[in-house]
């Protein structure tokens, strides 16, 4: 089987014969042969087995044929390198044991050694990066959403300990994301160097602030991240999370490749706010996988009929899988979305060959 590159190819805007397709979250818990595996490891003690995790991670290019892989893995796993003691419980997610409150705690963080503290994640790459016949993404998780776990403690929903740090302390809040910017190009830059073949910027929870303070309290760490790395070749993307769509026009300044949006916003509708120089990546509401799969599929064809009006789409979820998801449903839209979309660039390339 030769090398697919759909998903290099469509991240730079170039010509496809079908729409690529990965999914976040794709290696979880609606696989039952993952289910098996987390019965006898954590989260974090697959993510320590580089063997493990790159089996974890191609399971889903096998299973369901996407055509791009994502590294198993966790956003807050660099933390730990910068003197962060957390755990992930079940249920909760990371549970901090030593929250960001103070100067003082923001001062005690140090630079994050990749090589030594995080070899385990670049020999999982190195591994992948043999073995795959799509590319791999990487990923980190952007400082306001890693902030907001580490100035709360926990998930939160109202982010209250966070935006007060923002709002009453932006001199220590910009020593936070300064360090945790520096954190995130160092992890990456290590990631692509061991083999990644693009990477995603996780900013999962970033809708949640108006974008006035986006713009004055997260966007400058986010352009300076992208600015950065901007010498490397390899695609990136930027994901600005659930209930993002105020914030697109915003990022016309971050030298990204692709921007991912969830399903409060179309297709067309975030292309235009972004601006032409994007790709988009995007955005079915996950839980449309509950739906029959005439329903979902009727729902990807209006993504891919949106997608392809203009050069540059990833078809992919508005977040990441849930547990409750179908595999089987997974393996019926993946392919429906291959189908579908070769059918229609292939009639759209046909009239423009007859009108020619």
């Amino acid at each position: 089987m030769s090398y697919n590159d759909r998903f290099i190819r469509a991240c730079r805007k170039e010509n496809v014969d079908r729409l690529p397709v990965w999914y976040m979250r794709q290696a979880g818990r609606y696989d039952p042969d993952y289910r098996k595996i987390k019965e006898k490891y954590s989260l974090l003690e697959i993510c320590k087995q580089p063997e493990l995790a790159a089996e974890v991670t191609m399971m889903p290019v096998r299973k369901l044929g996407v055509d791009a892989a994502i590294l198993y893995s966790d956003i807050m796993n660099p933390v730990a390198s910068i003197g962060i003691d957390f755990d992930i419980v079940q249920n909760i997610g990371p549970v901090i044991h030593n929250p960001i409150r103070s100067a003082a705690d923001v001062d005690r963080l140090r630079p994050i050694d990749v090589e030594g503290d995080l070899s385990h994640v670049i020999e999982t790459i190195r591994i992948l990066d043999r073995e795959l016949e799509v590319p791999l993404i990487t990923f980190a998780g952007a400082p306001f959403t890693i902030a907001s776990y580490l100035i709360e403690g926990r998930p939160s929903k109202n982010y209250l300990r966070t935006k007060e740090m923002m709002y009453s302390e932006p001199k220590l809040w910009h020593q936070l994301m300064d360090k945790l910017g520096d954190m995130v190009i160092a992890y990456l830059r290590a990631h692509i160097a061991a083999g990644g073949k693009a990477f995603q910027l996780f900013d999962s929870w970033v809708g949640a602030l108006a974008p006035k303070d986006f713009e004055q309290f997260v966007l400058p760490t986010i352009e300076r991240i992208f600015s950065e790395l901007s010498d490397l070749e390899q695609p990136k993307i930027y994901f600005p999370g659930v209930s993002s769509a105020e914030l697109l026009p915003t990022l016309k300044n971050v030298q990204a490749d692709v921007v991912g949006l969830d399903w409060r916003v179309s297709i067309a509708e975030g292309r235009r706010r972004v601006g032409e120089q994007f790709a988009v990546q995007g955005n079915l509401d996950p839980t449309v996988l509950t739906a029959p799969i005439e329903v979902i599929e009727s729902y990807a064809r209006s993504i891919i009929d949106e997608g392809l009006e203009k050069p540059g789409f990833i078809f992919n979820l508005g977040h990441g899988l849930f547990p409750e998801a179908s595999l089987e449903k997974l393996k019926l839209l993946t392919e429906y979305i291959h189908r579908y979309s070769a059918d229609a660039i292939s009639k759209r390339s046909r009239e423009a060959t007859r009108n020619g």
